[in-house]
Parts: structure tokens; C-alpha cells; sequence
């Protein structure tokens, strides 16, 4: 597995790892780098599949090997210890890890996650699908911002969204890829095990989100024996991208450093 260090490098700083969502890459975390660089140890990677790990996947694929992937790495680094931030199936894999090895997370963020697969998540997913198989890549990838992120928002910074779509045309991870990780995020369903988890984490989600309702973080909260639910008003899906200093500040207070300045490489 390929995966970047950045940040701080003394021998005493906290290692992070930032876990992207169905798109897998590395680079959706850019709006928060910054703001995390004078406080972590950051470890970023592209999940296998896709981006700089393209390649097949087993079969059948779930989110523990996801999980499997991370720990992996943060062994070969001797990593004992880290904070862990996902976004949606990124945070699906930040709970399969509490629950295959808890001793190794301090804190956990999880951003428009869930412990069982609503069903209108089944369906945006089911017309993505369907729009992929029968559509193309185009079409699926035109798509998707219309998931990802508030009307207003896509109408402010369209230049960006058409260069975010011929990016994803050009490094599509590939269809047979994107429908095992669909597939496996679909089948996850921890909502029995949630009382195992004692992590402290972040459950964040924006109410206007319309690919993942906000009661599944609610309720994904509620499982959670330590867990602070905090909810924005707006800013979709992707609200680390269109809200990203908002989001940096709650997360810094969170994982117990003092806001700084949040530095964002995206529009917002």
C-alpha cells in the first residue's frame, strides 16, 4: 500500500489517519491539511483500488479488508497509537477497526457515516449503479457532485466541479472496482456492536446531506457509549470541502488542539 507522511515529525506527535470515501483518494482531504499540519503526524493514502493503489480487489470485498489495509500500515510504521478520520465508507472503516483492534485509536471522527445502510442510501447507490452500467463512466461521474454537495454551492464554483469531473472521467478506478466498493459499503451493518465500541469519536453530519440522512449519524451516535453527535445545518454530503472552516475548528476542539486559521485548497 502506498501512503504519504506529512505534518509534524518529532518523535513525540500524534499520528492521524485521514480515510476518504467511495472515491478512495488521498487528495479529498486537502482542505484540512493544513489546519492539521502545526498539531499531527498525518498518514493519507489512496484505498486499494484505486488511485496510486489501483489493482484488483478480492472477491468478495468488504470493508474489513479496508481495515485490514490501515492497520497494516500503521504497523509498518510501529504506529501503537493514532486518531482516525473518516468520511463515509471511510468511516465505516474507522469502526471496523474499533471493533479488530480498539487499543489502537484514541479518537475517532466519523462524517456522514452509519452503522447499517439506510434505505434511501440503498437507493441513491442502486440509481448510481444502474446509471454506471447503463450510462457509462461519464454519466456516473457527471453525477455524482449532484451527491456530494448543496445546489448553491455547485451553482458558486462550477469552473471547480467541471475540473473535479475531468478529473474523476480521466482516474476512474474502474467499474468493476467501484461496484465491490459499493457493494461493501452496502453490506456493512455493525448496529448490534455498536456498545463494543468505546472509542471517543465525533459523529458529524449535515442535515442537508442527500446521499446519507442525517439520522443515521444520529442514530450511529446514539449506539456509541462515547460518542458527541454535532450536526450542521448545510454544506451536503461533502461538507469537509464546502464548509471547511467550520468543520477544521469543531474537529481541532475535538481531537483537543486550539483552532488555527483553517486553510482551504478548494473554493468554498
Amino acid at each position: 500500500m502506498h501512503f504519504e507522511i506529512s505534518g509534524r515529525t518529532d518523535p513525540d506527535a500524534e499520528t492521524i489517519v485521514l480515510s476518504s470515501g467511495l472515491g478512495g483518494t488521498s487528495a479529498f482531504w486537502q482542505p484540512q491539511i493544513a489546519a492539521l499540519t502545526p498539531h499531527f503526524r498525518i498518514m493519507t493514502y489512496d484505498q486499494r483500488g484505486t488511485g496510486r493503489n489501483a489493482g484488483p480487489l478480492p472477491e468478495p470485498y468488504t470493508i474489513g479488508h479496508m481495515a485490514d489495509d490501515v492497520i497494516a500500515m500503521l504497523d509498518s510504521q510501529r504506529v501503537t497509537r493514532c486518531a482516525f478520520m473518516g468520511h463515509a465508507l471511510g468511516g465505516l472503516v474507522g469502526l471496523a477497526i474499533a471493533l479488530k483492534r480498539p487499543a489502537l485509536l484514541s479518537r475517532l471522527v466519523l462524517v456522514n457515516a452509519w452503522a447499517r445502510a439506510d434505505s434511501h442510501t440503498g437507493r441513491c447507490f442502486a440509481v448510481r449503479t444502474k446509471l454506471l452500467k447503463n450510462s457509462g463512466v461519464e454519466a456516473y461521474v457527471q453525477a455524482q457532485p449532484i451527491f456530494l454537495y448543496p445546489a448553491d454551492w455547485l451553482s458558486a464554483n462550477a469552473e471547480h466541479v467541471a475540473l473535479e469531473e475531468k478529473a474523476g472521467i480521466a482516474h476512474f478506478q474502474g467499474a468493476e472496482t467501484i461496484l465491490k466498493r459499493i457493494g461493501a459499503l452496502l453490506a456493512f451493518d455493525i448496529a448490534d456492536r455498536l456498545a463494543e465500541i468505546r472509542v471517543p469519536t465525533l459523529v458529524a453530519a449535515s442535515r442537508d446531506d442527500v446521499l446519507v440522512p442525517w439520522t443515521a449519524s444520529e442514530k450511529l451516535a446514539g449506539g456509541l457509549p462515547q460518542a458527541e453527535l454535532w450536526l450542521v445545518a448545510d454544506g451536503g454530503h461533502g461538507f469537509t470541502v464546502t464548509r471547511p472552516d467550520t468543520f477544521n475548528e469543531k474537529v481541532l476542539s475535538f481531537l483537543g488542539h486550539p483552532a488555527t486559521a483553517a486553510v482551504s485548497h478548494r473554493p468554498s
